[in-house]
């Protein structure tokens, strides 16, 4: 799952991305108005986390954008993080199409149940993902096959739980280098196919993710 992070206080943002990155989600920072505006243009995000004062523009104003301006790729989710904490601020946040509000200072914990229930939010699952015999626990980040327990790294986790909420689907490259890698990731290397290379080895036989020749990747639910 891809997060945009828009907060301009830099050690702030080093320390909830270095979070968010180590529960297996890949994340973009933007510290300035201009910045998430430009990365809204060009990436299609799981979860943005909107700071309201930049140093540039009101991150409220940008919010309210996402619903009007068609050169802007709305979040699927989206959560304000902010230190206005009156419930005039919550109100308009909110009215403005945030689906979450949280005030500054806040616990990382929160934070990543939050982002947890949004990314949830609409698509019929819990905090436990289920597709044939795989079981995914995204709370505490453990996965199985039938009895046994992966051993998966933040990566495989992260490519693994994306395939499962898209059961069925067929999955590009460039899918899956948006939606799980950030923007650091290179398009041009071999890490989609070499990550998914020791995925599939973890998982087993018989193999659950198949290549759609010239096309992707699909996840095969067991019967």
């Amino acid at each position: 799952m891809r997060i945009l992070l828009i907060e301009d206080d830099p050690d702030l943002a080093d320390v909830v991305a270095l979070g968010l990155r180590n529960e297996s989600y890949a994340v973009d920072v933007a510290s300035t108005y201009s910045c998430a505006e430009e990365l809204l243009r060009s990436t299609a995000y799981d979860v943005a986390c909107f700071d309201l004062g930049l140093p540039d523009g009101d991150g409220l104003e940008l919010l309210g954008r996402l619903e009007l301006d068609p050169e802007l790729r709305r979040p699927r989710r989206t959560l304000v993080l902010t230190a206005r904490d009156a419930v005039a601020d919550r109100v308009a946040g909110l009215d403005a199409g945030a689906d979450d509000y949280l005030v500054k200072p806040f616990h990382f914990a929160e934070l990543t149940a939050r982002v947890r229930a949004l990314s949830r939010r609409g698509d019929g699952h819990g905090s436990t993902l289920r597709v044939g015999g795989l079981t995914l626990d995204l709370t505490t980040h453990r996965a199985w096959r039938a009895d046994a327990e992966l051993r998966l790294t933040a990566r495989e986790f992260s490519l693994l739980r994306y395939f499962m909420h898209h059961p069925g689907q067929v999955l590009s490259a460039e899918d899956l280098l948006e939606h799980v890698w950030d923007a650091h990731a290179n398009p041009f290397t071999s890490s989609v196919r070499v990550i998914l290379s020791r995925l599939r080895r973890k998982l087993g036989e018989p193999a659950l993710i198949t290549t759609v020749a010239t096309v992707g990747y699909r996840l095969e639910a067991e019967a």
